[in-house]
């Protein structure tokens, strides 16, 4: 890869959503607007290839990919003007704004938070508002998304069309809705959120744990959210979780880049200033009485950073409040996470019996994360033949290289215990 790729991968991975979205306010239309945004990013590799990468690479992509769109709907009023007796026009179609994007006011400065808003409209279902956001505001790629929603590329695919093309259909516009809708809105632009910024903490593939790009983008998009809806205790709750469980972002690998598990972190390399911000958020957040479950896994989250060390963390409140998570969010997930809570107050056997039931939950299915639990519970039982097979489950099921390599270093050490 020579240098101009690089810089138009570089580009593509931390600019993407701000081209798109950018693109999005000319065309009203997705699949235009993707469609002159990977034409700007194939102009790129010659133009810059030839005079140099710009000093701003998004505000290029961003002024080719509109400039494209502008061309492109201009064409086709041009067309349309002209071929009266050929093209049948819509009579329920909006007029086409051609006018500089810049100058349309809005409320919210940015583009990304317009287009979470669009993608979580209530006429798409909660996945596909989900599965479009991660995609479109994002830049998470199909097969990523297709893995954290344990369904298959080709599905995901579909989905991602259909509901782009229901968009298109149902003239939803690009825009931030009025304050009075923003209530029915906020659940999905939180989920959405709250998604993409754990795609982001363990990213779903590839070498590295964490796309800081990912995480840093839900963090910025909950801040201008708090902005938009101060009062709002699970806006505060979600920041608060974010703040507190990426403050752990420098002892989660080593210098090699190697996975390091909670109990064998340096708590010295947390980031206590986002710490205070998180508890505050938190604290502030159950105030109000109206404490979802965000503020509940913030509060388990500051009971985290909070400890000196693993032995010194309140196992029995993080178990309680697992058990009040899961009455208003009961998911097989939250379920798994309270079991490895109960190994730490009552031990491995009786957390095992607990993920032993979440077995056959179907939703698990294609779940690294519970036959890994799984095995380390039977490792510190001493199970060590039992824990060899569920690693390996584990393993053929991780697409991230650093959970499989320390899958692999954990599934050596049982093998060669005796």
């Amino acid at each position: 890869m020579n240098e101009t790729e690089r810089a138009v991968a570089d580009a593509h991975r931390h600019e993407w959503a701000f081209v798109l979205a950018a693109t999005a306010r000319v065309t009203g239309d997705f699949d235009l607007a993707e469609e002159c945004v990977q034409d700007a990013y194939i102009a790129a590799l010659d133009a810059w290839a030839r005079d140099g990468v710009p000093r701003k690479p998004g505000a290029w992509l961003t002024q080719t990919a509109r400039r494209k769109a502008l061309d492109l709907l201009r064409r086709d009023k041009v067309f349309r003007a002209k071929m009266p007796l050929l093209v049948e026009p819509d009579p329920g179609g909006a007029d086409v704004n051609l006018t500089d994007p810049d100058d349309i006011p809005d409320e919210i400065p940015d583009d990304r938070l317009r287009l979470v808003f669009t993608c979580c409209h209530p006429a798409l279902a909660r996945e596909a508002q989900v599965a479009l956001t991660l995609r479109l505001v994002c830049g998470v790629t199909t097969p990523d998304i297709a893995r954290a929603f344990l369904v298959s590329e080709p599905t995901m695919a579909a989905r991602i069309t259909r509901a782009k093309k229901k968009i298109t259909a149902a003239r939803i516009p690009y825009r931030v809705p009025v304050a009075a809708d923003l209530p029915e809105r906020l659940d999905a632009v939180l989920s959405v959120i709250h998604l993409l910024y754990t795609t982001g903490h363990t990213a779903p593939s590839g070498a590295g744990l964490v796309r800081t790009d990912l995480v840093d983008r839900a963090v910025a998009l909950t801040r201008m959210l708090l902005a938009l809806m101060p009062d709002e205790p699970e806006v505060r709750g979600l920041l608060a979780l974010l703040l507190l469980t990426d403050a752990r972002r420098a002892s989660r690998t080593d210098a090699r880049g190697r996975l390091v598990v909670l109990e064998d972190q340096d708590r010295s390399l947390w980031d206590r200033r986002a710490i205070a911000e998180g508890r505050d958020l938190a604290v502030a957040a159950f105030r109000t009485g109206r404490a979802g479950r965000y503020a509940l896994q913030a509060a388990i989250a500051s009971l985290h950073a909070v400890a000196d060390s693993p032995a010194t963390t309140d196992w029995r409140q993080i178990v309680a409040l697992y058990g009040l998570l899961l009455k208003i969010w009961p998911s097989p997930v939250v379920a798994l996470n309270r079991a490895v809570a109960v190994a730490m107050v009552d031990g491995p056997a009786a957390a095992l019996e607990e993920v032993d039931l979440l077995a056959t939950d179907e939703r698990l299915a294609g779940y690294h994360y519970l036959p890994a639990v799984r095995a380390d519970l039977l490792r510190r039982l001493k199970r060590h033949e039992e824990a060899a097979g569920a690693y390996r489950a584990a393993i053929a099921l991780a697409d991230n290289e650093a959970e499989r390599k320390f899958l692999e270093s954990r599934l050596a050490e049982v093998v060669d215990s005796p």
